[in-house]
């Protein structure tokens, strides 16, 4: 499917669009209303507020030391802004990234030096993921990503985050990582709690929880970090084993050295964690993008969004960061703060860069359990029970998703969770769009509109079929069994409509698949039509000569096509004398003898009858010798009065049902209708009542006029009235 899609991408149109995407900035600048500065500014201070503290405790998440959650804070607001799409997403460490990357580290390594390395590395890596993708405009991918992903794993990734900052808030340490091992750790030393540490670390998560519910946009997190500070450095409780963090450098973040950047090695170790890291940030990231642009109308290119998030984390991982995305909680606070452009997280990365030269000293008395507080409150955000019970409510494809990302998470290695949770994403699509719904329509009731209702009666000729779905190798199998189990179930009707409005594309398999239906229903007498095809996908059944097969004439544009088939292909026997419903528009003023005692005297067809047919030709060149054979047209009188045979003697089939007339013994007697079903049925009740040497008009009329007879009786006709007034008058 990626070959495909990559397929229809033409080269020279993605390398032409790639100094578009690196000349966003450019853009940005030139474009700049001078009036957004202000609001800007105050968004960007209020980013910085709630930035510095929580960049902090993000680092710490992953176990990475506070400076590398500050210089990915800087660089990904700075890169994410300037080279994103939204006005409002704020890049930079988030709790789901975080706690991603601590997951693909403690796999990748065990070596404390290493570590740090392997972070700014994953960095790197993921954002050359995500920046190929941008630039390759694949952009369209993370639309097949389902959103229960991220529910799924920011559930997860939450309970995880609060269960790994247990140990930090009661001051113990716990041997093991996983679930069970912290429950028993937690529980089986609660003798050993450090008191001072367990009361400002609970402590914290209280005023959070309060302040929530007072204001929501009051920076609770920052003031609750301030006030621990204060009370470490008043009462001295570091020195009474508080764990703090200690003073934060003060500086411009250190590049990576080169050779580290080349570990070809380490790379290997981290590539499916940067797969995933690269592919829940982005994933993540769209999906915040799409849910601020509703409410600000802005219009959105998700590939310059990929080419953002791509150098943000490449630049944060050359910077001593490490990965970075779009962080939600931020975002909003962004929106909601008034920011107008993506300045506003520019701004907020200088305040944050001020800051660090100013307060850096005070955060030498912050205690490890506030920050282990915050994170516990904050983690609980991300658990979002309404939505997943709606997920759970839903389809059972999403909520399988959802709960496989969400246990993986929890009890798996996270990376492994994320993209098994991708990879369900992309393989209930693939099942979704290979099973597209094929719908048997008939008109409402106004004749506007084609429905699918089982309750409705369908036309005994004629099926219409409605594909909701691409022609492709992954669906025709599902589509051809749906039509051929239809016309199994239907053998009666002879010819098949197929809508075509909501089939948007086609491949050899499709056109192969077509060529095989058309050949069943011929094959059985009857016929394909098509109504309402795109033009591309003529275009493919052009290239592939399939428009020759069925024939031009079997396309119709709008859905004017049944006016046609009523006029042209049915037969009106069978729905004057068979058939007892009226499903078009042009059925309802038919004559219809099904319940007025004729159909008692109607014998089923019986199509093993032999019955003599003889050819246009042949009976054009009987009708001009000495003796020639008597012909009876059984139409109505309006067909008749349209055009008939000119030595055609007109006797309706409901006349000759109610009395069954004599003719004349040793005359060959040949009966004409419009297509031929009328004329075998009248051949076999003459042939009930004793009659011989009866034979039908092959094709019937129909067969007449293709075979040009019909103009050219008209024209004789024509020349014997002439003659005939010539001589009288």
């Amino acid at each position: 499917m990626l070959s495909d899609l990559t397929a229809k991408i033409p080269l020279t149109s993605t390398l032409a669009h790639i100094p578009y995407y690196f000349a966003r900035p450019v853009r940005l600048v030139q474009g700049y209303d001078r009036s957004n500065l202000r609001p800007d500014l105050m968004a960007g201070l209020t980013i910085a507020v709630i930035l510095l503290p929580q960049s902090i405790a993000f680092a710490l998440v992953a176990e990475l030391p506070p400076e590398m959650g500050i210089y990915a804070a800087i660089i990904g607001a700075i890169v994410g802004g300037l080279w994103g799409s939204s006005d409002q997403v704020h890049t930079g460490p988030t709790n789901a990234t975080s706690i991603l990357v601590l997951s693909a580290l403690l796999s990748s390594t065990n070596n404390p030096t290493e570590f740090i390395i392997a972070a700014g590395l994953l960095g790197i890596m993921s954002g050359i993921f995500q920046l190929v993708m941008g630039l390759a405009r694949l952009g369209m991918l993370v639309n097949f990503v389902s959103h229960s992903v991220i529910v799924g794993f920011a559930a997860g990734g939450g309970i995880l985050i609060m269960f790994k900052q247990l140990r930090h808030v009661f001051g113990i340490e716990i041997a093991g990582r996983s679930i069970p091992d912290i429950i028993i750790g937690v529980i089986s030393q609660v003798p050993d709690y450090h008191i001072p540490t367990t009361l400002i670390g609970i402590g914290a998560i209280i005023f959070i929880i309060i302040q929530r519910h007072i204001n929501r946009r009051f920076p609770g997190p920052l003031v609750a970090m301030i006030i621990a500070s204060a009370l470490v450095f008043i009462f001295k409780l570091d020195q009474y084993g508080v764990g703090v963090i200690g003073e934060l450098p003060q500086g411009l973040p250190p590049m990576m050295n080169i050779n580290d950047i080349l570990n070809l090695e380490l790379i290997s170790r981290l590539s499916t964690g940067a797969l995933a890291v690269g592919a829940i940030g982005l994933v993540s990231t769209m999906a915040m993008t799409r849910t601020l642009a509703t409410e600000t109308g802005q219009r959105l290119d998700s590939n310059q969004e990929f080419v953002g998030q791509g150098l943000a984390n490449i630049l944060s991982g050359l910077f001593t960061g490490y990965p970075v995305a779009g962080s939600l909680s931020r975002s909003v606070i962004n929106l909601q703060a008034g920011a107008k452009t993506p300045m506003s997280s520019v701004f907020s990365s200088l305040f944050l860069l001020i800051a660090i030269f100013t307060i850096s000293p005070l955060a030498a008395y912050l205690p490890r359990a506030a920050l282990a507080g915050v994170l516990i409150a904050t983690a609980t955000s991300l658990v979002d029970v309404p939505e997943m019970k709606r997920i759970i409510r839903g389809t059972p494809g999403d909520a399988t998703i959802m709960l496989v990302t969400f246990f993986g998470t929890l009890f798996l290695s996270i990376e492994f969770a994320v993209l098994a949770g991708i990879m369900f994403s992309f393989a209930f699509y693939i099942l979704r769009t290979s099973a597209p719904t094929v719908n048997a329509v008939v008109p409402d009731e106004n004749f506007r509109h084609f429905i699918h209702d089982p309750r409705q009666d369908q036309c005994p000729q004629l099926g219409i079929l409605d594909i909701q779905g691409d022609l492709y190798f992954g669906a025709v199998n599902h589509i051809e069994e749906a039509i051929l189990a239809h016309q199994r179930i239907h053998p009666e009707q002879r010819y098949i409509l197929l809508r075509m409005h909501n089939v948007n594309q086609c491949d050899f398999s499709g056109i192969h698949m077509l060529e095989n239906v058309v050949r069943v229903y011929r094959d059985k007498g009857g016929d394909v039509f098509f109504v309402r095809t795109h033009p591309k996908i003529m275009d493919v059944m052009e290239a592939t000569k399939f428009t020759r097969l069925v024939g031009t004439d079997h396309f119709f544009t709008e859905d004017k096509a049944i006016y046609h088939f009523f006029h042209h292909i049915l037969d009106p026997a069978i729905c004057i004398y068979e058939c007892p419903v009226r499903v078009f528009r042009e059925c309802q003023n038919l004559p219809k003898f099904i319940n007025t005692g004729l159909t008692t005297r109607l014998n089923p067809l019986d199509n093993d009858l032999q019955i003599d047919e003889i050819d246009p030709l042949t009976l054009w060149r009987k009708l001009h010798e000495p003796s020639p054979p008597l012909v009876i047209d059984v139409r109505q009188p309006r067909e008749y009065h349209q055009s008939h045979i000119t030595e055609a003697q007109l006797y309706p089939l409901p006349d000759l049902l109610r009395r069954r007339p004599s003719f004349p013994s040793n005359t060959t007697i040949v009966i004409v209708c419009r297509s031929g079903r009328r004329s075998r049925r009248a051949a076999q009740i003459l042939l009930e009542t004793g009659e011989q040497n009866i034979a039908v008009l092959t094709g019937g009329m129909l067969a007449w006029q293709s075979a040009g007879l019909l103009e050219a009786v008209e024209w004789q006709a024509m020349l014997r009235n002439t003659e005939y007034f010539a001589e009288n008058f």
